[in-house]
């Protein structure tokens, strides 16, 4: 039933390219733009520095700052503990790729590989502080908008560890692999991973294109949906369409999830380490829900007590 589906899918999805090429070519235009000015900028550099360190063995340097903290509160080996900071600082879906990539090569168990899955994998900074605050109402303060993302990752984390039965840090296991990448090596795994990204972004940006030209009369649905289908252009469209604290709740909760095309690249980086994309799905959409309210709860203390 599910390649019935998947194949009637791909040959509705064929025909509408056929019937609708100005729509396609915009629309793969449009992602392709996205793709190159601000996803690889964002994404690849750090990408390829991240392989270089697995490669070079510097883990334990770069978490040297913060290793008691993850080892103490989250439960995490040095491995686990660097890659919930790459899925931190880089972005989807490098926290995700880190994590299967660190499965395959034996430096976590699956088991911690499980529960990483729930946490790793987020927006960065950069994005939010870039992109994302740039589309927020000037009422809504970026600090309100950082702290509903990223908060729920406690009680995520919390809820994790009893769901995958984790109740101390692992010792960090012994590579069943050796690295003998080179630096070119590096780049070049880096820019394949980047490759699939971009292709999903292409296809998730005609998508959402189409979505746009559904005789949808209330703007608002159309922008949540968009938001659901591909934060990028989901954010662009919500801060269109509705104002004030509104407008920041669902930019944060759609950048909280990922969209549709976050979970596809996702799935396209975990799928050799046997981690459930499923699972994954389920932890975004119940981290989207603590986003939400915790964003509500904010801007009410922001009423009595104003956020710089």
């Amino acid at each position: 039933m599910k390649k019935s589906f998947f194949r009637l899918l791909s040959v509705a999805a064929l025909l509408f390219l056929l019937f609708r090429p100005s729509i396609a070519f915009e629309g793969a235009r449009n992602g392709l733009i996205l793709w190159g000015s601000i996803v690889v900028p964002t994404l690849l550099p750090f990408m390829i520095c991240s392989n270089v360190i697995v490669t070079l063995n510097a883990i334990n340097i770069l978490i040297f700052p913060v290793k008691k903290l993850l080892h103490q509160f989250f439960y995490l080996s040095d491995a686990g503990s660097y890659a919930l900071i790459s899925g931190l600082l880089c972005g989807y879906p490098m926290g995700a790729r880190t994590c299967s990539d660190f499965m395959d090569s034996g430096r976590i168990s699956s088991k911690e590989g499980r529960y990483l899955l729930a946490i790793c994998n987020h927006p960065s900074p950069m994005f939010l502080l870039g992109y994302a605050a740039s589309n927020l109402p000037s009422q809504v303060p970026v600090s309100i908008l950082l702290l509903s993302i990223y908060l729920p990752i406690l009680p995520v984390s919390l809820i994790a560890k009893v769901i995958y039965q984790v109740s101390e840090p692992e010792r960090s296991l012994p590579t069943s692999k050796k690295s003998t990448q080179s630096f070119d090596d590096s780049m070049m795994d880096s820019c394949e991973i980047m490759v699939k990204i971009g292709g999903y972004i292409m296809l998730f940006s005609i998508l959402a294109l189409s979505i746009t030209k559904l005789p949808i009369g209330v703007p608002e649905y159309k922008a949540v949906i968009l938001g659901l289908v591909e934060i990028t252009t989901g954010i662009k469209a919500i801060s269109e369409s509705f104002s004030g604290n509104l407008c920041g709740l669902w930019i944060a909760a759609a950048t909280a999830f990922g969209g549709l095309s976050g979970i596809f690249q996702t799935k396209s980086v975990i799928k050799n380490a046997g981690l459930s994309i499923r699972h994954y799905v389920a932890w975004k959409a119940f981290h989207g829900l603590l986003t939400i309210i915790l964003f509500i709860l904010l801007s009410r203390v922001l009423e009595l007590v104003p956020f710089p």
